[in-house]
């Protein structure tokens, strides 16, 4: 596979009347066309403030960050943050029309990604007529709106509870996976970066550094339910707890 994101010693530093902190530190890895990469750390170790880097809500302090060619860049919050007042469609469109880029061909490519993904009936509901799981949805369509190459995602399911967090990880991997998109997720769940990742990059507390990265092997690899079921899952899990040194 080709590399289509090359990220090589990024630093971030916050400049407060206290002084200078350091957030992130000498961070380098390569994101390669269609890869499905997590990253964990401990809070405050700077895996928010990557994406935001990326995406380019904040400004890098020192570092070399390539994209690819036309590569577009979308990014999915941790909070659904729909508006209450649009429908479910109107709420899916509204990328496009900050861009300026609302015509009928766009419109009409939201309206296929909702109906092929499960929404279809809804598409002139409500955002409080829908479940957790489905705003979460309707939240990733409208982040594939812009038609993206890259998708951020920043712990997209740490608003829901557990059993709706299993089914919409594997709902929101589908749709990754039909759609061809490669992928750079922030969570602090373990298990859920197994489940879903090709690899994990283990960050340290900050100033985050990378501490570890794997390649997640997993036997018949399927849907992030199922590979974790995986006798391999267990073992990534106790490597990536030791790195983590939740104890100290």
């Amino acid at each position: 596979m080709n590399k289509i994101l090359s990220i090589k010693n990024l630093k971030k530093i916050y400049h407060t009347k206290q002084g200078e902190t350091l957030a992130v530190d000498n961070f380098s890895f390569n994101l390669l066309d269609g890869e499905f990469v997590a990253i964990v750390g401990p809070s405050g170790c700077g895996k928010s403030t990557i994406l935001s880097i990326l995406c380019g809500l904040e400004k890098k302090s020192d570092g070399e960050i390539k994209i690819r060619d036309n590569c577009k860049i979308g990014y999915m919050l941790q909070q659904d943050s729909l508006f209450n007042w649009r429908t479910i469609l109107r709420n899916c469109l509204l990328g496009i029309e900050i861009t300026e880029d609302l015509n009928d061909e766009n419109k009409q490519h939201v309206i296929n990604l909702l109906e092929t993904y499960g929404l279809k009936d809804f598409i002139n509901s409500y955002p409080q007529n829908l479940s957790g799981g489905m705003r979460q949805r309707v939240a990733l369509i409208r982040t594939l709106a812009t038609k993206p190459d890259i998708l951020l995602l920043d712990e997209p399911f740490s608003a829901l509870d557990y059993q709706s967090r299993l089914a919409v990880s594997d709902d929101v991997y589908r749709i990754i996976k039909s759609e061809h998109k490669s992928v750079i997720m922030v969570t602090h769940d373990i298990a859920e970066a197994i489940s879903m990742a090709d690899r994990i990059i283990v960050m340290t507390k900050r100033p985050g550094t990378i501490k570890n990265i794997y390649n997640i092997e997993l036997t018949n690899k399927s849907t992030p339910i199922e590979n974790r079921k995986a006798k391999e899952f267990a073992h990534y899990y106790e490597l990536i707890w030791k790195d983590l040194d939740f104890h100290v």
